[in-house]
């Protein structure tokens, strides 16, 4: 059964609004993760305690459980002196930045107008609702190392 330090191995399909398919894992190469660590988007994780292998399940996750609503102050415009000289800048780019607050964030590129580059620090799911598919492949207790790490390892895991 699917609960707190076991190591899951699921396969899905994940949609948005329109149907259009964003992202799937298949059964011969599951998605594994440890549950309870914060791995995948809260509103999924949540929704699968007590599930067993086998179990298959329809997920619809709201921005707020999934990757957060829109954020109008992680849009912004930049002087494209702001960034060094040589460094070409393209559409789709990602690049770190520091947020006021001293963190680094991650930031892609979204548009360029003459020497204004906009950017966009918000995931690329953003302001959606997620519709997953879901198929429990495997369940079991998760290694010492992983539990020190807080995620799986191998094969759909993580790897160092």
């Amino acid at each position: 059964m699917i609960e707190k330090n076991k190591v899951i191995s699921i396969s899905y399909s994940l949609k948005d609004g329109q149907g259009e398919e964003l992202d799937r894992a298949d059964t011969d190469k599951p998605l594994e993760y440890l549950h309870g660590s914060g791995n995948i988007v809260p509103g999924l994780e949540n929704s699968l305690n007590g599930l067993k292998v086998g179990d298959k399940k329809e997920v619809t996750v709201e921005p707020k459980d999934g990757y957060g609503d829109i954020l109008a102050d992680l849009k912004m415009e930049i002087e494209r002196k702001s960034f060094p000289a040589d460094q070409k800048i393209a559409i789709g780019m990602e690049f770190m930045a520091e947020l006021s607050d001293g963190k680094k964030h991650p930031f892609n590129v979204v548009d360029i107008k003459d020497d204004k580059i906009h950017v966009d620090g918000n995931h690329p799911l953003a302001g959606q609702t997620l519709y997953f598919s879901i198929e429990i492949m495997n369940i079991r207790d998760a290694t010492a190392d992983e539990l020190k790490h807080g995620h799986a390892h191998g094969e759909g895991g993580h790897h160092h």
